[in-house]
């Protein structure tokens, strides 16, 4: 069977390297000069190592990634660390990555430590029933369980910067997934996700795939048999074809999908994120890695000095931030220059180092992305397109399936191997009928169910799975 995957991000080689390795004819068009989607990199001409677009890292618990990385023969290139996480309160940043560091915080009173600390234990380590949890906003269930001032100072933030206007719409099955599958030790590559990614690439060639970059495909078009792909001026036959990207990017290129499934595709939201980087002569942050400030007094979500968790040796003496932030596409930040974003954030940088002056700023570069954070409210699982759409052939993978889980390099691995493991199934269908694709007249697109969380009681096991997210974007 010959493949046709659109998208050579981490979820599009995935795919590629399972359908590869079980001799299927597959080719991957992918419209960046680079491959890794958000997880790719650029360099500056200084630099030992690329930095990623979106800052990325992963958790202990990514076993699917992980798994991946030993596959692919990877895992000398992949190492842990512990930076400093903090939240920041009154003039400085305070860590909450542990218990102790939780119950030292000073933005609450110490009953309200002690909520905060036990319902986040509850939520990680206890509760698995995200159904039950989808059925509730994160606000009505963390007033309920944590109280006020807990929801006011440490959730509401974070649900504000995520979602903007759509927070009090967020299902708290989001928020349990984010904190059952974080870690406090983080892992990076040798050479970045960009050397991971091209590390898959040269993995998905070797098996016989073919890999074509600058390969924008403008449209596609359902045959007798199969499917009609464009690149360019030229075109080709595929039995099938798994698109990997955002809703729209469906929608532009099957138009025809029939009503019940284009409907669900154009129910589904998101955010867009900005990412500005900027290269400085001198630190920033006193040694924190990951800063989460307040909407309300920072012009971004984040501030994340990135060399303060990877050495700046491998960056020409850089210290990296960034300063990243989740909007909607038709915010201002996504019309501004990287100039005027950097005139806009320099005076957080002084509220945060007042030592900071603007002859620190050695270079700037600017990443935007119009579909990075689905926004998922309450009863989100039943809005979920199934991989397999009700064409023949035509499959759909993307961040916004791999719900109740966040969005994140770990879980595009999954959808990727899920994606595979259909089309498989569909090849098989085809053999079986003793036909060709247009055999399969009457596809099977159940919508999807969401794996049980990890460690349930009386969860059943189930092959690739979602457990866990990285913190990427």
């Amino acid at each position: 069977m010959r493949v046709c995957i659109l998208g050579a991000g981490i979820g599009g080689l995935t795919a590629a390297y399972d359908l590869a390795r079980q001799g299927y004819h597959v080719t991957v068009a992918e419209s960046a000069p680079v491959v890794g989607g958000l997880a790719s990199g650029f360099r500056d001409s200084r630099w030992e190592w690329p930095l990623e677009r979106f800052y990325h890292h992963l958790f202990e618990t990514d076993t699917a990634l992980r798994k991946l990385v030993d596959e692919i023969d990877f895992t000398a290139q992949l190492f842990f660390k512990k930076p400093i996480t903090a939240q920041w309160y009154q003039g400085r940043g305070y860590p909450l990555d542990g218990a102790l560091p939780v119950l030292r915080y000073p933005g609450l009173p110490l009953l309200d430590r002690l909520r905060l600390g036990v319902s986040t234990a509850w939520l990680k380590y206890v509760d698995s029933n995200w159904q039950a949890l989808e059925q509730v906003t994160a606000a009505d269930y963390i007033r309920k369980h944590a109280g006020e001032k807990v929801y006011e100072a440490i959730w509401r933030p974070l649900l504000v910067g995520k979602f903007g206007p759509y927070a009090d719409q967020v299902n708290m099955a989001w928020l349990w997934a984010r904190l059952r599958a974080r870690s406090f030790q983080l892992g990076y590559f040798t050479g970045g996700f960009q050397a991971f990614a091209d590390a898959l690439l040269g993995q998905v060639i070797r098996h016989g795939a073919d890999v074509r970059l600058d390969t924008p495909v403008h449209t596609l078009t359902q045959l007798a048999e199969g499917w009609q792909v464009q690149f360019g001026s030229a075109t080709e036959p595929f039995d099938a074809v798994l698109v990997t990207g955002a809703p729209a990017l469906l929608r532009r290129l099957v138009p025809t999908l029939p009503p019940e499934y284009l409907g669900g595709v154009d129910n589904l939201r998101s955010m867009g994120a900005v990412v500005l980087t900027v290269a400085l002569k001198h630190p920033l942050t006193g040694g924190l890695y990951w800063v989460n400030t307040p909407k309300d007094q920072f012009p971004f979500l984040a501030l994340v000095e990135h060399t303060n968790f990877v050495d700046r040796q491998h960056y020409g003496g850089d210290h990296l931030i960034y300063c990243g932030d989740y909007l909607e596409p038709s915010h201002e930040y996504f019309q501004m220059s990287k100039t005027q974003l950097l005139e806009r954030f320099m005076p957080a940088f002084k509220q945060v180092n007042p030592a900071f002056d603007p002859s620190w700023v050695r270079d700037v570069w600017l990443h935007r992305e119009a579909y990075a954070q689905p926004i998922v409210t309450v009863g989100h699982s039943k809005n979920i397109p199934p991989i397999g759409t009700p064409l023949p052939g035509l499959f759909w993978a993307s961040m916004s399936q791999v719900y109740p889980w966040d969005r994140g390099t770990n879980f595009a691995v999954e959808i990727g191997r899920n994606a595979a493991a259909e089309l498989t199934t569909y090849a098989t269908r085809i053999r079986m009928s003793g036909g060709g694709v247009g055999a399969i007249a009457d596809p099977v697109w159940v919508r999807r169910t969401p794996a049980p969380a990890p460690d349930a009681p009386d969860a059943p096991a189930a092959p690739n799975t979602p457990q866990q997210e990285t913190n990427d974007v």
